[in-house]
C-alpha cells in the first residue's frame, strides 16, 4: 500500500518482459481472435455467429475523443422545451500515474478483477453470464468489463439487445487492440457517472470528502468503487444506509481477491459513512439548471429502471415536467415569508390526478444542484399520520364491506388487540356515537381503528398496494399512521390521485419517453391499474370535501380555495414516550405535519417538519404550514384552467338516514332534525326500512287561556292550563305571541311555566294574545284571548253656575261665549287644554264644533267670560260634547 508507485511506462514494459517470460506467441492476437470466435459460437446459441459478424462490421467507429468526454444528455419539458443537459460538466481528470494504488485495487475488485489479464472480454464471466441469460432469461445478468462500458458508455445505447452486445464486444476487442490497459483505465476513471451529476472518481472524491484521490482513506476509496453500479441508489448524502452496505461489499471484495487483509477490512467498516462526508456549506458548487429538484428525481427514475449509465452515452429524456408548476413551486418555497420558523423544511409532489404524471416537485427550501436530500423524493422514513386513514381503512371499508358514509361507529376508549396501549384521539376526548363521514373528516383515532379492524389487516394491506404503497406486514397501529408504514409525498401524492380519479392508479413517473443515441426509443409512461370502485373512490372523496369545508371539526379548513372542488385530508405523527425525556421536548411536540389534497386536475402533498427527528413542531403556524403550502400551489396552477367538479358516478346513490340506527334505517319523518343526515350508498345496498324509533309526538293546545290587565304598571297576565302527553323527559315550552289591533302577531315571550306576564300595554288599544306549546320540531294548535284596554277616567266635580248678570240676554255674555246661539247647538271652542296654569278660551260658533286642542299661552283672549269654568276645567269630548266615563267592560275571552 505504501510502495512506490510505478510510473505507465515502467507497467508498460514489466508486462512486455512477462510475456517474453512466458514466451507467448507472436500470434497472440490471432489467437485471441480465434477465441473471440469460439465465445461468438456461445452466442450463437442465441443469435447465430453469422448474425454477430453482421452486427459487429456495423458498430462505430473508435473516436478518442468520445472515448475520453462524457457525452452530453439532453432533458425535455412535457412541452418538448429543453430545460437542461448534463454531462460536459468541468471534472477533475486524473491521469493514471496519480490514481493510487488501492482505489485500483478496490476499482477491479469490484468492476473487473480480471482487467489487466483478459483482451476486453472476460471469457470466464461471460460463461457465468451465459448460463444465467439462457436460464433466466436473455439480459438477465451482464458480463461488461471496463474495457465494455468505456465503449458502451462513449458509442452505443445502453440496452442488453444482442446487437448492442455484440457490437459492444468487437469494439472492446479492437479499443484493447490499440490502447493500453491503463489508458483505458483512465478513460473510466474519468468518465463514469458517480450521482447525478458528477462524473469520474476525481470529482467524487473532491465533491464527497474535499479530498484528492490520493489523500483517500481506505473506507472512502471503497465508498467510490461501490457508486458506479447505482449512482444515486448509493449516493451517501440521500441514502447512507444503502451507501455503508455498499461500501462494506466492496472491502469483502477486496478481501476476497487479496487486496487486503480482513483486519483492514474491519477496521475500515467501523467508521460510519456520514462521519467522513463533507458538510452542506462545506460542498463545491455543482452546476445546476433550471429546475434541479424535478432533474433529481429524473436521474433517480433512470436509474431505478436500468438507464442510469444511459446518461454518459448522450440520451434525450422527455420528460413530464409542467415548467409553470415548477415555477410556482420553487417560487413559494423559496420565499421565506411562506414560513414559520427559518430552519423548518417541507417537500412538495405535484402529480397529474388523470395520468399519474409527475409535473412539479418542492425538494426543500433553496434546493440547489449541489443539495444531497430531496425532501419529496428521498422522504422514505417518515411516518404519514393521519393522511394514512383514507388509503388503510375507509378506502378498503368501502370497497370491501361496501359500508355506506353514514355507516354507524362509536368513539370510545378501547385499546389495541392484545395490548394494553390506550387509543387516544388528538383532544383526549371520546365523542361517542357518529358517522363514519365524521369521523374521518374530524381525524378521530377510535374510529380509525375499529375500522381496519373491521376490514381485516391482509385486505387492507391488498387495498395499500394497489395504490403503490409497498409495506410488508399491517399492524393496528398503521390505522392511525403510527406503525411502520411510510410513504414520500410523490408516493403520497399518486396515492391520492387514484380517489380523484375514478380509482384508477397510475405510478408516478416522471419521464415520458428516452430516445437513446442509435435513434431507439423506450417508453416510461406508466399504465392504469384499477385499484378500486369509482364507488370507493367516490365516497371517499366525497367525505374528504368535508376536511376542507366549515363543518365544526373540519381539520383542513386553511386548504380551501373558493371555487374549487378540492378533497383532501390532515395528518401529524407522534413522537414516543421515551423520545420526549430523549430529546426533552415540550408536550406539544409532534416530529411531522402533512397535508395531502386533489381536484379532478392535480394531486398535491406536502411534508413539513425538520431535518432531524429531534427537532419538533410545537406551534399550530408550523403544523398547518403544508396546508398554507397547499393552498397556495393550488390557487396558482389552476389559475385560468378549467377545473370540473367531482361527479357522483351511477354506482352511488344518496338516502337520508337516521343517525345511530343499527343496521342504517331510513328517517322518519319524526327523525329528530339532528339525526337526519343524507349519506351515500353503493346502489343496491341502500336501506329501505324506515325507522320507527321515534313516533308522532301530539301537543295538545293550551286550555282556559286567561288575560288579566293591571292599570298598576301597564301589564297583561297571561295564565292558562295544559296536558302534557304521556311520553317520558319531553320538554315542553310555551310560546306567546301578541297582535295589537289586528297588526301581524309577533312572538313576545318564551316560557316552560304556565303563566306570563306581558309589559308596556297601552290603554285604548284592543290586544289579541295567542299561546302555543312546542317540543322540538312539534308544535300543538294556539290557545287564543283578546282584550281591550279601555281609558281609565274619573267623573269630574261640576261647580254651579253664578247667576248671569244680563238674565235678559240668551247667550253667555259675549260674542266667544259659550252660550247657544238660538239652534240648540254647543258653541264651537278652540279648546287650549294642558294649559300651564292659564285660562283656556272657548270661541263657541253656535255649532257642534270642531275644537282644536292646544297648548295654553300665558294670555288668554279666548276666555271673555268668567262664568266658562266648566269647560275650561273639562272640555268636551272628541264629537265636542262631554262624555260621562264609564265603567270598564270584562274582557271577553276566547280559545281555540
Amino acid at each position: 500500500m505504501a510502495e512506490k508507485r510505478r510510473t505507465r511506462e515502467e507497467l508498460k514494459r514489466e508486462r512486455e518482459l512477462q510475456k517474453k517470460k512466458q514466451k507467448k506467441p507472436v500470434g497472440m492476437w490471432v489467437k485471441r481472435i480465434i477465441l473471440t470466435i469460439a465465445i461468438i459460437g456461445v452466442i450463437g446459441l442465441i443469435g447465430g455467429a453469422g448474425l454477430f459478424a453482421v452486427y459487429a462490421s456495423s458498430a462505430p467507429e473508435l473516436d478518442e475523443e468520445l472515448l475520453k468526454d462524457p457525452v452530453s444528455s439532453e432533458f425535455y419539458d412535457r412541452n418538448g422545451e429543453i430545460f437542461a443537459t448534463i454531462g460536459a460538466e468541468s471534472r477533475k481528470y486524473v491521469e493514471y500515474e496519480d490514481i493510487p494504488e488501492n482505489m485500483i485495487d478496490a476499482i477491479l475488485a469490484t468492476e473487473d478483477v480480471r482487467f489487466f489479464d483478459h483482451f476486453g472480454i472476460d471469457i470466464w464471466r461471460l460463461g457465468s453470464a451465459v448460463v444465467a441469460n439462457v436460464t433466466q432469461g436473455f439480459g438477465s445478468q451482464g458480463a461488461s468489463t471496463i474495457t465494455q462500458q468505456v465503449v458502451k458508455n462513449s458509442f452505443l445505447s445502453n440496452d442488453k439487445k444482442l446487437k448492442r452486445k455484440a457490437q459492444e464486444a468487437w469494439l472492446a476487442i479492437q479499443l484493447e487492440r490499440q490502447y493500453e490497459k491503463e489508458e483505458i483505465f483512465e478513460m473510466y476513471f474519468n468518465k463514469i457517472l458517480m450521482s447525478g451529476r458528477i462524473y469520474g472518481f476525481g470529482t467524487a472524491s473532491e465533491y464527497f470528502f474535499g479530498k484528492k484521490p490520493s489523500e483517500l482513506e481506505l473506507d472512502e476509496v471503497a465508498l467510490l468503487a461501490g457508486l458506479p453500479q447505482s449512482p444515486n441508489r448509493y449516493n451517501p448524502y440521500k441514502n447512507p444506509e444503502r451507501a455503508q452496505q455498499r461500501r462494506d461489499l466492496v472491502l469483502d471484495l477486496m478481501v476476497q481477491h487479496k487486496k487486503i487483509t480482513e483486519k483492514e477490512a474491519a477496521a475500515a467498516k467501523e467508521i460510519d459513512v456520514t462521519s467522513r462526508l463533507l458538510a452542506e456549506e462545506e460542498r463545491q458548487t455543482v452546476s445546476g439548471t433550471k429546475y434541479d429538484a424535478f432533474l433529481d428525481v429524473v436521474l433517480s427514475e433512470l436509474e431505478e429502471k436500468g438507464d442510469g449509465e444511459a446518461l454518459a452515452e448522450g440520451i434525450k429524456v422527455y420528460t413530464t415536467l409542467d415548467a409553470n408548476a415548477q415555477t410556482t413551486v420553487e417560487s413559494i418555497m423559496n420565499n421565506p415569508e411562506n414560513f414559520p420558523t427559518e430552519d423548518i423544511q417541507s417537500g412538495v409532489s405535484v402529480v397529474d390526478t388523470k395520468t399519474g404524471e409527475i409535473l412539479a416537485i418542492g425538494g426543500g427550501r433553496n434546493y440547489g444542484a449541489d443539495r444531497g436530500f430531496n425532501f419529496a423524493h428521498d422522504l422514505t422514513t417518515r411516518s404519514p399520520g393521519s393522511t394514512i386513514k383514507p388509503l388503510l381503512d375507509y378506502g378498503p371499508a368501502f370497497e370491501n364491506l361496501k359500508w355506506s358514509t353514514g355507516e354507524t361507529i362509536s368513539d370510545e376508549k378501547m385499546t389495541y388487540s392484545n395490548s394494553k396501549q390506550v387509543i387516544t384521539n388528538w383532544d383526549n376526548k371520546y365523542l361517542g356515537t357518529m358517522t363514519v363521514r365524521e369521523a374521518l373528516y374530524t381525524s378521530r383515532n377510535v374510529p380509525a381503528v375499529k375500522t381496519l379492524q373491521e376490514v381485516g389487516l391482509e385486505e387492507a394491506e391488498k387495498f395499500i398496494n394497489k395504490l403503490g404503497i409497498e409495506t410488508e406486514d399491517v399492524y393496528e397501529s398503521d390505522a392511525i399512521g403510527g406503525g411502520d408504514i411510510t410513504m414520500s409525498p410523490i408516493e403520497m401524492s399518486a396515492a391520492y390521485a387514484a380517489f380523484g380519479n375514478k380509482g384508477i392508479f397510475y405510478e408516478p413517473t416522471s419521464i415520458k419517453e428516452v430516445e437513446y443515441r442509435d435513434g431507439s426509443k423506450k417508453s416510461y409512461a406508466s399504465k392504469p391499474d384499477v385499484a378500486m370502485n369509482d364507488s370507493t373512490a367516490y365516497m371517499v372523496t366525497d367525505i374528504l370535501r368535508d376536511v376542507v369545508s366549515s363543518k365544526p371539526g373540519a381539520s383542513g379548513t386553511a386548504a380551501a380555495v373558493p371555487g374549487l372542488d378540492i378533497a383532501g385530508k390532515t395528518g401529524t405523527t407522534n413522537y414516543a414516550a421515551d423520545e420526549f425525556d430523549k430529546f426533552d421536548l415540550p408536550a406539544s411536540s409532534v416530529p411531522d405535519s402533512w397535508f395531502a389534497g386533489y381536484t379532478t386536475n392535480y394531486s398535491i402533498a406536502i411534508w413539513s417538519g425538520y431535518t432531524t427527528r429531534g427537532e419538533p413542531i410545537t406551534t399550530w403556524d408550523e403544523r398547518r404550514l403544508p396546508q398554507h403550502l397547499f393552498n397556495s400551489i393550488m390557487s396558482e396552477i389552476s389559475d385560468g384552467v378549467e377545473t370540473a367538479d367531482f361527479k357522483r358516478p351511477s354506482s352511488v346513490v344518496e338516502a337520508t338516514i337516521e343517525v345511530g340506527t343499527n343496521p342504517l334505517k331510513l328517517a322518519s319523518e319524526y327523525t329528530p332534525s339532528e339525526l337526519r343526515q343524507t349519506e351515500l350508498f353503493v346502489k343496491g345496498t341502500e336501506p329501505t326500512q324506515i325507522s320507527e324509533e321515534f313516533e308522532q309526538i301530539e301537543l295538545s293546545a293550551p286550555t282556559n287561556l286567561q288575560a288579566n290587565y293591571s292599570a298598576d304598571g301597564g301589564l297583561v297576565e297571561l295564565t292558562w292550563d295544559f296536558t302534557p302527553p304521556g311520553e317520558e323527559d319531553l320538554n315542553v315550552s310555551f310560546e306567546v305571541s301578541m297582535s295589537v289591533e289586528n297588526e301581524e302577531a309577533v312572538i313576545v315571550s318564551t316560557t316552560s311555566n304556565n303563566e306570563a306576564v306581558i309589559s308596556n300595554i297601552e290603554a285604548g288599544r284592543n290586544y289579541t294574545f295567542s299561546v302555543v306549546a312546542v317540543s322540538e320540531d312539534v308544535r300543538s294548535q294556539p290557545a287564543t284571548v283578546s282584550i281591550y284596554i279601555e281609558n281609565d277616567l274619573e267623573e269630574p266635580e261640576v261647580d254651579s253656575p253664578e247667576d248671569p248678570e244680563n238674565p235678559e240676554d240668551g247667550n253667555n255674555g259675549n260674542e266667544n261665549g259659550n252660550g247657544n246661539d238660538g239652534n240648540g247647538n254647543n258653541g264651537d271652542g278652540n279648546n287650549n287644554g294642558n294649559g300651564n296654569g292659564n285660562g283656556n278660551g272657548n270661541n263657541g260658533n253656535g255649532n257642534n264644533g270642531n275644537g282644536n286642542n292646544g297648548n295654553g299661552n300665558e294670555n288668554d283672549p279666548g276666555n271673555t267670560d268668567s262664568n266658562n269654568d266648566f269647560e275650561d276645567w273639562f272640555g268636551p269630548g272628541d264629537e265636542g260634547e262631554v262624555q260621562t266615563p264609564t265603567e270598564p267592560t270584562d274582557p271577553t275571552v276566547s280559545t281555540e
